[in-house]
């Protein structure tokens, strides 16, 4: 495919395109190089100074069935089978889930695995991931940064013109169509940019929006913080204000607990994401025996996951950066911690369940299909937040906090209190992502209100999430590029609007 040449102002100042896509992480490139594939001039704008969104931030696994992975570890899957497995991760959700659009995602999770890994994205697996009837898990190597460097390059060479640090600020709505928006750079100078074919909305979720929080969520976590903390729904706001609807706002992938993250990023993600690394590291994973591997993967999922909740059933508790047990732990202490000093705490355990979180199934957090973490690997993991002592003054001292009450938290917790005692974290509370999205339909197409067409806008990612639920490992980076990729085609072969205008 040839690059189409940029686009250029008008006399009016305009830039004029085939498609104009807000927003530049993974859902967002996924849509700019699928219309440019099909021969479109593409806009891509991104508030931030560089690419990337949730999806750069992510573990970056991918959910997908029928894949040539697959196939060569000898898995035999089934469409039908994975639509009901992703009905299983929902539980009680399921009554609000968008089965459409659940079967749109397993029908183009596989192709879109694909069309990755022949874009130059590589991925080792499939690893299990119960209740998953079969092993489906893709993991990127030799981090999430492959996708933004693979995708963001073949955007580059089909023409995609990027514009950083700008946000679209206003819809450009011409005889009732979506025709592009008003878009401001962060120097406050502003650009209209028609869209021909369509505005594609993939600016991330609202896990960072205070009012929409406690707008769609409730009060609660309002103040609760986001692991992104830029993502604002700007997009949705922008689908809001020209009559679209948002379906399930009341569901988010947290609170929950996580500890801080190290002062520097583990291994994995430091690494450049070079395609020809990440083949060695393919090749690697095959051979290498666990116990050398294991190291270097509980770096990372000591880094990036959260504690069980079950640990506190078992006997740890929270205290604040005062030595106060502040909660009940074994309900939702989640929605206690950012009321605390700096929004944090410390897990307690004492000495009977620090000899006991060192083998299955007694885990700290797990990176399932992977490996499990325990006491021992958040010690030589996670020098930062492991914190072991002998005695209750010399914990204390560790995690610097008033000896006396951090002894009265433990005593009054447990009648007994050996040691030694460990102090996990800080933890703080977190979104890790809202699941509310513009209704779509099929094509990624923006629904009103009463179920109607929005001409010319559509909507990927979390934007266009549209009521699916995406519970378990991999299925949000999974839709941000199936939806994406189906977003771009759908603009690219939808008709032009003075084509409609005279039909």
């Amino acid at each position: 495919m040839t690059a189409r040449p940029p686009a250029e102002r008008d006399s009016t100042g305009s830039l004029n395109v085939d498609v104009l896509v807000i927003g530049g992480g993974g859902a967002g490139l996924a849509a700019a190089v699928s219309a440019a594939e099909l021969g479109g001039r593409v806009v891509l704008v991104e508030k931030n100074r560089y690419l990337g969104g949730t999806t750069g931030m992510s573990v970056g696994s991918i959910s997908a069935s029928r894949t040539r992975l697959q196939r060569r570890a000898g898995i035999e899957d089934d469409l039908g089978a994975h639509f009901e497995d992703l009905g299983a991760f929902a539980g009680d959700l399921v009554p609000f889930d968008n089965l459409e659009l659940r079967r749109v995602y397993v029908e183009n999770s596989g192709p879109t695995l694909e069309w990755l890994v022949d874009k130059g994205v590589v991925f080792f697996g499939p690893m299990p991931e119960p209740p998953n009837s079969r092993p489906r898990m893709h993991n990127v190597l030799p981090s999430s940064r492959a996708y933004i460097s693979v995708m963001s390059r073949a955007a580059r060479r089909l023409g995609v013109q990027f514009m950083l640090r700008t946000s679209a600020s206003e819809m450009l709505i011409e005889e009732g169509v979506i025709a592009g928006a008003v878009c401001t750079n962060e120097d406050g100078s502003r650009v209209t940019v028609r869209a021909s074919k369509g505005v594609i909305l993939a600016g991330g979720d609202f896990s960072a929006n205070r009012q929409l929080k406690a707008s769609y969520i409730s009060d609660a976590v309002e103040d609760v913080d986001a692991i992104n903390r830029t993502s604002t729904g700007d997009g949705l706001m922008l689908g809001i204000s020209v009559g679209a609807v948002v379906r399930n706002g009341h569901i988010a992938t947290g609170p929950q607990l996580r500890f801080i993250m190290p002062p520097h990023r583990p291994l994995l993600q430091r690494l450049p994401p070079w395609r020809a690394l990440a083949l060695v590291m393919a090749a690697a994973v095959r051979v290498i025996p666990d116990r050398l591997l294991r190291p270097a993967v509980m770096a990372f999922a000591t880094s990036y996951l959260a504690p069980t909740p079950e640990i506190f059933a078992k006997g740890a508790i929270l205290v604040n950066n005062r030595g106060e047990r502040f909660t009940d732990e074994k309900k939702t202490p989640w929605l206690d911690v950012p009321a605390q000093p700096n929004g944090e705490a410390f897990i307690i355990l004492g000495g009977g369940l620090r000899a006991q979180l060192t083998k299955w199934p007694d885990f700290i957090s797990t990176a399932p299909g992977v490996a499990y973490a325990y006491i021992d690997d958040y010690r030589r993991s996670r020098k930062d937040i492991f914190h072991e002592s002998a005695d209750i003054p010399g914990l204390a001292a560790l995690i610097k906090v008033p000896p006396d009450a951090l002894y009265r938290s433990i005593t009054a917790a447990r009648s007994d209190t050996p040691g030694p005692f460990v102090g996990l974290g800080p933890v703080k509370s977190w979104i890790v992502t809202t699941e509310g999205g513009l209704a779509v339909d099929q094509h990624m197409r923006v629904l009103n209100d009463e179920g109607n067409l929005i001409e010319g806008l559509f909507a990927a990612g979390s934007n266009g999430q549209g009521g699916v639920l995406l519970e378990g490992h991999g299925n949000h980076v999974g839709w941000a590029f199936v939806s994406g990729r189906l977003a771009g085609k759908a603009a690219m072969t939808s008709r032009p609007r003075t084509e409609r205008d005279t039909a």
